[in-house]
């Protein structure tokens, strides 16, 4: 008898593959630019393989602890590990064993921990700049970031920091908005024309991580080249243990 949970993961994929091929289509960008990272946290590692052997190669996590562990426990599978969540600079060290990837650089002293904790591991880490995109200057969307205007100041620290790269940037729109295409689709702008700027800056910058189940439509038509979905592949989360 074959597996059910990885029948039922192969239809989610297969799923959200289209989805993610249809937005394309809408937007007038080709497929393969848009790069989809499936976030496995709460599932158990036994998914992370069973996603592996359907082809994904992007893993995304935000628990340090979680994360540690499954990529500890799939060392021997050709993975990307990338780390979504807020990163305290106490657990840099630790993040930075095991993330290919962090999404979620938003102060200066984390680029310094980051940096520390990598040189450490002996590893390159490609750190995005994760951006506040609550519309107005001051930001409050409370999903973390930094302000618009500290993007020019974490890019030249990173950029000059040995042991990491500069990815490009990150965005996660306000939520809970009485019109949240409408919301999403503002945010999701703000975020490509910062994207924009620093490329201008850092030609090797090309990561614009935007989108997840509810909004990678709005995020590809903006031009988000990596979409971080999790609850419509791997269905609702079960409670944290």
């Amino acid at each position: 008898m074959g597996d059910p949970r990885e029948s039922e993961l192969a239809a989610s994929l297969a799923l959200m593959r289209e989805r993610v091929t249809a937005a394309c289509t809408q937007a007038g960008r080709d497929p393969g630019d848009v790069h989809l990272i499936v976030v496995t946290k709460t599932w158990p590692v036994e998914d992370v393989r069973r996603l592996a052997d359907l082809g994904v190669r992007d893993m995304g996590e935000n628990r340090d602890q979680d994360a540690r562990a499954k990529a500890g426990q799939t060392a021997d599978l050709d993975l990307t590990w990338h780390f979504i969540g807020q990163v305290q600079t106490n657990k840099a060290n630790s993040v930075t064993r095991y993330a290919d990837v962090v999404h979620s650089v938003d102060r200066l002293e984390l680029v310094a921990a980051l940096e520390r904790g990598a040189g450490r591991a002996g590893r390159t880490v490609t750190c995005l700049i994760q951006v506040d995109l609550e519309e107005g200057p001051e930001g409050s969307s409370g999903r973390g970031g930094a302000l618009p205007s500290q993007v020019a100041d974490l890019a030249r620290a990173i950029e000059e920091s040995p042991h990491l790269r500069l990815g490009g940037v990150m965005g996660v729109a306000p939520l809970d908005r009485a019109d949240q295409r409408s919301a999403s689709m503002a945010a999701f702008a703000r975020l490509a024309q910062l994207h924009e700027g620093l490329l201008a800056q850092y030609p090797d910058a090309t990561i614009m991580s935007a989108g997840m189940s509810g909004d990678l439509e709005e995020a590809v038509a903006a031009g988000a080249t990596h979409l971080r979905v999790g609850s419509a592949i791997l269905g609702e989360r079960p409670p944290l243990g």
